[in-house]
């Protein structure tokens, strides 16, 4: 389970132990499955259990007799965390959540049968919840203590941080809620890395002695080189278990990486599941625009991070939800408009549209032509307000107005939301 911190009210996750963080648009991550990301950490150093991933059922039984038991896991791969505590859309309410525990190879069978192919919901998919197409079949472990480590940019300090807890596992938001005095934060300093000192440091606020302490202290510095050497944003290990030996042993694991210096790192790109991303922000990843999803009736269209996120907290104060965050940037072309429209449009939850413009470096003649261009090719069925401020703002009107489009102008951005939010309810 990750640990979530809300940006202002929107549900874009990003690990963080009570503390507010403004939430940054222009970072965006590549997500990967807990199978890929242990490969990836195994490959430091780090210590897995025996598992092999399958992509389909017929693979089961042939995964299962490699593992030697005599206790197998079952493990979703979906790209959001809770999955212990998640439940199957298509089986009763009761039944196991997305991560099983099997007694023998029998009951290892039919948890993958009831498992692939069905719809897992948790408190991070949303109530669709996210169709199980991998499955990752684990050994067991002997488990001891269940701890929590990740590794993360601390926004306050500006470093690379290891976050620690002796309270591992599904309750860890909880741990963070009500005991955060149990969360233990050690930044590491980037002209040293991670020194024996900061791991032991690590090491000692987990309560590791002996065996443990020892592997401890050398995974803390591999995990700490991975995290830098790939360029990721999240690293975490949860939980990280103490087995009943006195060993390591890294259970669970969920990686992100910064997509700004994936081109850096061309061999993670075969780890990319477009399955498991909205295919409206793989459609705006290719034209270069910065679009989030979200949940609420209203599209929007801005120039600028920080205009956005005002477009979208006014949305909210005049009582709707934002449908989107979408940036054009500062230098968008009619085409690129055009397509930020139509994947806009494409959100079946859209019930109108707000554009809202600041023409600095982005011209308001070049959106209005982008508008104006996008709903020839895919036709106005919501409600539409446009607000241009700033370069060629009456360039852009003219042309707005000229077009013929039922689109109702907005003077400011008071204005426009009041307009959009009465448009949408009236």
């Amino acid at each position: 389970m990750t640990l979530h911190l809300w940006y202002t009210t929107y549900t874009v996750t990003r690990l963080n132990f009570a503390r507010s963080v403004t939430f940054e648009p222009k970072e965006y991550v590549m997500n990967i499955h807990e199978y890929q990301a242990k490969e990836i950490l195994h490959g430091f150093g780090a210590p897995i259990a025996e598992g092999i991933a399958i992509t389909a059922i017929d693979q089961a039984e042939n995964a299962i007799a490699a593992l030697p038991g005599p206790v197998w896991v079952i493990k979703s791969q979906i790209h959001a965390g809770g999955r212990g505590k998640g439940r199957f859309k298509e089986l009763r309410a009761d039944a196991q959540g997305g991560v099983r525990v099997s007694f023998s190879k029998a009951e290892a069978l039919s948890n993958v049968g009831e498992m692939f192919g069905n719809t897992l919901v948790t408190n991070q998919t949303g109530p669709g919840g996210k169709q199980v197409n991998r499955l990752y079949i684990e050994s067991g472990a002997d488990i001891d203590r269940e701890l929590y480590l990740s590794i993360l940019v601390d926004r306050e300090t500006g470093m690379t941080s290891f976050v620690a807890s002796t309270q591992g596992g599904m309750d860890i938001e909880a741990v963070a809620e009500k005991t955060p005095d149990l969360i233990h934060t050690f930044s590491i300093k980037a002209s040293q890395g991670c020194t024996d000192a900061d791991a032991a440091l690590v090491a000692d606020s987990l309560q590791l002695i002996g065996t443990a302490r020892a592997q401890g202290i050398a995974l803390f510095k591999s995990l700490y080189l991975a995290f830098t050497s790939k360029d990721m944003s999240l690293l975490e290990i949860n939980p990280l278990v103490v087995t009943k030996s006195n060993e390591i042993l890294v259970l669970d694991a969920k990686v992100s990486f910064d997509e700004n210096a994936l081109f850096r790192h061309p061999d993670l790109m075969a780890y990319r599941d477009e399955t498991e991303e909205d295919a409206k922000e793989i459609e705006a990843s290719k034209h270069g625009l910065a679009y989030i999803a979200l949940e609420g009736q209203i599209g929007c269209m801005v120039n600028g991070a920080g205009l956005a996120m005002a477009t979208m907290d006014i949305i909210k104060l005049y009582g709707a939800e934002p449908a989107n965050f979408l940036d054009v940037g500062g230098g968008a072309t009619t085409e690129k408009v055009t397509a930020a429209f139509k994947i806009i449009t494409s959100d079946p939850n859209v019930k109108g549209i707000l554009v809202n413009i600041f023409g600095g470096i982005m011209r308001c003649d070049v959106i209005a032509e982008g508008v104006v261009q996008a709903v020839k090719d895919v036709g106005l069925k919501v409600p539409l307000v446009v607000r241009l401020e700033g370069t060629k703002v009456d360039e852009g009107k003219a042309i707005i107005r000229e077009s013929g489009l039922n689109v109702i102008a907005a003077d400011d951005l008071d204005d426009a939301a009041r307009k959009i939010v009465a448009a949408v309810k009236g």
